[in-house]
C-alpha cells in the first residue's frame, strides 16, 4: 500500500523487501522547492530505518523524473536571502547530501523517464544504480543558469562519463539515455513504459544477496562520492556564483519565459 508522508508530494511504498519512493509533484514536473527536499529526506530516512526494506527505487510521477530546482522558489530569492543562506537552498533543505545521511547504507536505484534536469540529475547520479527509459533526456541546467556544472561534472566522471560528461557540463546541452548508456553513466536502458519493471528486476537481484555485504559496498561508494562533492564545493563555493548578475539574469529570463540577455561575466 502506498503511503503519504503527510503532504503527498513524496510517496512511500514497500513490498517484498523493495521500497518505492515516488516524487509526486507532477504539475511542477517534480521540481524541488525547499519543502520537497525536506519531504524526500524524510522518505529516505524512513527507508533507511525500515526493517522490511532492503532496496529502494526512486522514481517520478507524471512526465518527468524531475525538472530540477523550483526556480520560482529557490533561484529568485533576494540578494539578502542568498547571502544569509549561503546559496539557493534553505539550511535544512540541501539536496546535495540526501544519500550520505544514511545509517544503514541500503542501495537506491533511480528509475528515470521523461526529463532529468539540474538538481534532479544530481540526485539521479548520486543513486547507486540507474535505470532510464529509452528517450529520457538529461541536462546540467546549472551551466546555462550561471551556477556552473562542476558538481555534476564530478558526479558524471565518477560514473565513467569521460568526454561526454565534460561536454554536457560545459555546454549544458541535453543528452539522451542512449548516450548515457554508451558512456557507462547508466546501468540499464528500459523499453518505453517499462523503466519501473526493469528497476524492479534489478532490485530483486540485489535482495537475493546478503544485505550487509551489499551495504558495505554502498557505504564505500557513497563515502567516495561525498569526498568528491566536498572537494568540488571547496573549489566553487568561494566563487558565490549565486550572487552574480549573470545568474540573476538567467533565472529571471527562465521565469519570464524569454531569452536571456547578454551575459557580462560578473
Amino acid at each position: 500500500m502506498t503511503q503519504s508522508n503527510g503532504t503527498d508530494t513524496v510517496l512511500y511504498e514497500c513490498a517484498q523487501r523493495v521500497a518505492t519512493i515516488t516524487l509526486n509533484r507532477p504539475n511542477k514536473l517534480n521540481a524541488f522547492d525547499d519543502n520537497q527536499v525536506r519531504r524526500l529526506a524524510e522518505a529516505l530516512r524512513r527507508f533507511d530505518t525500515d526493517p522490511q526494506a532492503e532496496v529502494a527505487i526512486l522514481c517520478g510521477r507524471g512526465r518527468a523524473f524531475s525538472s530540477g530546482a523550483d526556480v520560482q522558489q529557490r533561484q529568485l530569492r533576494t540578494r539578502e536571502e542568498f547571502e544569509r543562506l549561503g546559496g539557493p537552498q534553505a539550511h535544512d533543505a540541501n539536496a546535495a547530501d540526501l544519500l550520505t545521511r544514511a545509517v544503514n547504507w541500503k542501495p537506491v536505484i533511480a528509475a528515470a523517464h521523461g526529463y532529468v534536469m539540474g538538481l534532479g540529475l544530481g540526485l539521479l547520479l548520486e543513486c547507486d544504480l540507474i535505470v532510464a527509459e529509452q528517450g529520457t533526456r538529461f541536462q546540467v541546467t546549472e551551466t546555462g543558469r550561471g551556477l556552473g556544472g562542476a558538481r555534476h561534472w564530478g558526479l558524471l566522471q565518477s560514473r565513467g562519463g569521460g568526454a561526454l560528461g565534460t561536454e554536457v557540463a560545459l555546454t549544458g546541452r541535453f543528452f539522451t539515455a542512449e548516450e548515457a548508456l554508451t558512456a557507462g553513466i547508466i546501468n540499464r536502458l528500459a523499453p518505453t513504459g517499462q523503466y519501473l519493471d526493469v528497476a524492479m528486476e534489478l532490485a530483486r537481484e540485489i535482495v537475493k544477496i546478503p544485505p550487509l555485504s551489499v551495504r558495505a559496498t554502498v557505504r564505500t561508494r557513497r563515502w567516495l562520492m561525498d569526498q568528491l562533492s566536498r572537494e568540488i564545493m571547496m573549489q566553487t563555493q568561494p566563487l558565490k556564483l549565486y550572487l552574480t548578475e549573470d545568474f540573476q539574469e538567467a533565472a529571471r529570463a527562465f521565469a519570464e519565459k524569454r531569452p536571456a540577455g547578454l551575459f557580462k561575466g560578473r
